[in-house]
């Protein structure tokens, strides 16, 4: 039993997370192996199902790989709106349990539950009643590791996820607890590689060492260990294994950065197409800017070229653009020098648009100078009312008429365009 003084942690992580979601409009394919992500030969897995994962499919795996593993999975190219969408409902729920949540990304989120006890019950059933409530609420399963810091109920959340595995798929604890006083017994039976910090380089190297197993690093002198990793990162690595962490649950502060960005089926060269990408991947940003009440007063240009330099041009303005015919004009200008420059000559593999340097949305309403920016203000408003009413295919740039997946929405690679015979 652990005391109700120490803090009581939970990560709770989302199932399969845009998988699920696409599974909530397409029923008809659960229990068949699906994986979100491009399924041309630049395309890159973003989430499996647990019937691909048995195949041996995951995140960050080529798609070309993932389809030689399991030839007969389900591509999906995946809807990053609709995925936001989901995420600020299951941090809804979460936020009914503690105003301490600290997202980590649209799935997963650390949460202090400490203060909750009282009005709760234990920090287990506070996990217990958050599944319940993310699947009556939203429709989706997670799993929740509980311990009394945050490092460890991260590793106690993979306990509690179902597992694929050739022969099948186990549901999984849903809830897994690494009670008070066991978690250096938990931490060091884990392979080293399950720490954060310890990177391919970085395992490697502890390999060659003969270091497997977190219990084998926690023996290792401090001071042998710096002369392999360095001092700084071999005292964080002796501290987790130690099951050392302190660190608070910081609650979500504002966006850094918005971006989207798109990798071609075939490497564009002509100026006018690039313009139209440019168009509805700063459409996406500012929509999404605009949704969180953020005005963004630098914007940036990426491009990579075919092979794989990357470019990156940005520009700060004196006042935040909140419209896409005012981010474009500055955008378009970062495109033409670079264009005059002789960057895409060669073809543009990926585009990528990014907004940052943020004002609240409110504040600038009532700064708008004269140009683009005030003269398409109503307009966009409109618009966005018009997508909030009837979804954001009901009215879209001209440049992305006709095209299924909305261009810019897919950040993993380009998809096949369908055969019509």
């Amino acid at each position: 039993m652990e005391p109700s003084t120490l803090r009581a942690i939970l990560h709770v992580d989302m199932d399969m997370f845009f998988v699920a979601v696409e599974l909530l409009q397409r029923p008809e394919l659960r229990g068949r192996p699906v994986v979100v992500g491009g399924d041309s030969d630049r395309g890159v897995v973003a989430a499996a199902s647990y019937e691909a994962r048995r195949f041996g499919v995951h995140s960050a795996m080529s798609s070309s790989r993932a389809k030689r593993l399991c030839p007969h999975a389900v591509f999906l190219p995946g809807n990053m709106g609709l995925y936001a969408d989901y995420s600020s409902r299951v941090f809804a729920v979460f936020e009914d349990f503690t105003p301490l949540v600290e997202g980590l990304s649209l799935d997963e989120a650390f949460l202090d539950v400490t203060g909750a006890r009282g009005v709760h019950g234990s920090p287990v059933e506070i996990g217990r009643k958050i599944r319940a409530r993310v699947l009556a609420d939203v429709g989706l399963q997670c799993s929740v590791g509980v311990a009394t810091s945050k490092f460890i109920a991260k590793l106690a959340s993979e306990r509690a996820k179902p597992r694929a595995t050739t022969t099948g798929v186990s549901e999984g604890e849903g809830v897994y607890v690494v009670e008070y006083g066991r978690e250096v017994e938990f931490v060091r039976a884990l392979p080293v590689g399950a720490l954060w910090g310890v990177g391919p380089v970085t395992l490697e190297k502890l390999t060659r060492l003969g270091i497997n197993l977190v219990e084998d690093l926690a023996r290792m002198p401090l001071e042998a260990l710096s002369s392999v990793v360095g001092e700084s990162h071999a005292r964080h690595l002796h501290d987790l294994a130690n099951a050392h962490d302190e660190r608070a649950v910081i609650p979500d502060s504002a966006a850094k950065s918005v971006g989207n960005e798109e990798t071609f089926l075939v490497d564009v060269v002509d100026r006018s197409e690039l313009r139209s990408h440019l168009v509805r991947l700063t459409d996406s940003v500012l929509t999404r800017c605009r949704r969180d009440g953020l005005a963004p007063r630098t914007l940036t240009l990426k491009i990579k070229h075919p092979d794989f330099t990357l470019i990156t041009r940005s520009k700060t303005l004196e006042y935040a653009v909140t419209t896409v015919p005012a981010a474009v004009k500055v955008l378009d200008e970062l495109l033409t020098k670079l264009s005059t420059d002789g960057e895409i000559d060669a073809g543009v593999r990926l585009l990528g648009v990014s907004a940052r340097n943020f004002d609240h949305e409110a504040e600038q309403l009532s700064l708008f100078g004269t140009g683009l920016e005030e003269a398409w203000a109503p307009t966009t408003r409109a618009i966005d009312e018009i997508r909030e009413r009837f979804g954001a295919w009901a009215i879209r740039p001209a440049s992305a008429l006709g095209d299924d997946p909305l261009p810019g929405e897919s950040a993993w690679g380009p998809n096949r365009p369908e055969r019509s015979d």
